[in-house]
């Protein structure tokens, strides 16, 4: 069972048809969709803001969502893939987005809906990112989005629609 805990009094809230990894962490005041999973050493972090997560989102293994107290907050779309490792600090992510392994989005950026950021790529803080793909420390918009893009992230996201099925039996 994951970890979830009430911290300054707010529980965090689980959608339907979830999957919560054993060692993955949740804290306070935190909202998960429908359909989402959790993986493994993943942390949502909501002890001192907000945190919300659109249907049909996954949060890969080791991943850490996090905020700044009093200013700024993580809002995230539907049918997001955020890569192992990665980073989401206080940002907001549309939907059908694709966070690549390792990749940091920082407070107060906004990742437009079909945007790949790619591994290990930093988006700074206050960035606005238009719907592309992100490569780069600092990330930097090396092509439009087009139809690959958008099935590519797509893709990524119904493939954990299943794989979370396989560790539900």
């Amino acid at each position: 069972m994951a970890i979830i805990r009430k911290v300054r009094g707010i529980m965090p809230e689980i959608g339907k048809n979830c999957f919560l990894a054993e060692t993955a962490v949740i804290i306070g005041d935190v909202q998960i969709g429908d359909d989402c999973s959790i993986w493994y050493g993943a942390v949502l972090r909501g002890d001192v803001n907000r945190i919300r997560i659109g249907n049909r989102v996954n949060i890969q293994d080791g991943a850490v969502l996090h905020t700044l107290y009093q200013r700024s907050t993580v809002e995230m779309g539907d049918d997001v893939s955020v890569g192992h490792n990665a980073i989401i600090h206080g940002a907001t992510v549309g939907n059908n987005v694709l966070v690549g392994m390792g990749a940091i989005v920082m407070d107060n950026a906004i990742v437009a809906d079909n945007t790949i950021i790619a591994a290990g790529a930093v988006v700074l803080s206050n960035a606005r990112l238009e719907a592309g793909v992100y490569a780069g420390m600092p990330a930097r918009k090396i092509r439009d989005s087009d139809e690959q893009t958008i099935a590519l992230a797509r893709n990524n996201a119904a493939g954990y629609l299943l794989y979370k099925e396989w560790f539900k039996e």
